[in-house]
């Protein structure tokens, strides 16, 4: 069975998410609203990670190194001003869609063993993926005007 890889997989993508959430909060403390935003979204990805423990716990897990490899291509540090704001951003949305596309997987693989309790783990942290996701292709949006118009 390879589901320990995949939980391997999340695992470490989730926390090489909220790790990158607090990388870019932190990065660009002089827009609030990203400072404040991606400060409580980590939290939250730190939550799922919790989440996922006593299913790691029953089925193992064995880490893989993309999201770390992907981690420290794009995010070692923030970048500056509007354009590098916008990148970071896009660079979360790379991660988050990593996360949240395993959890797709995971999920599958939960309901082929009918396995309820990490059905149960699986939605609940899909839909808060996809809110987080909804948030940061909005602040992308938000961003990309005056990154790349607007700003000299």
């Amino acid at each position: 069975m390879h589901l320990s890889t995949y939980l391997g997989l999340l695992h470490t993508s989730l926390t090489t998410l909220a790790d990158a959430f607090r990388e870019v909060g932190e990065g660009h403390g002089e827009e609030p609203d990203v400072r404040h935003t991606c400060l409580l979204l980590a939290e939250r990805v730190d939550r799922q990670a919790e989440a996922l423990a006593p299913v790691v716990e029953r089925y193992g897990e064995h880490r893989e190194e993309e999201p770390e490899r992907l981690h420290a291509a794009g995010l070692e540090s923030t970048r500056g001003g509007p354009v590098g704001l916008l990148r970071d951003l896009q660079d979360l949305y790379a991660l988050a869609s990593l996360a949240d596309i395993t959890w797709t997987v995971v999920g599958q693989a939960a309901q082929g063993l009918r396995d309820r309790e990490l059905l149960d783990v699986v939605t609940s942290c899909e839909q808060d993926t996809a809110r987080l996701l909804t948030w940061l292709r909005t602040r992308i949006k938000q961003a990309a005007p005056q990154a790349l118009i607007a700003a000299r």
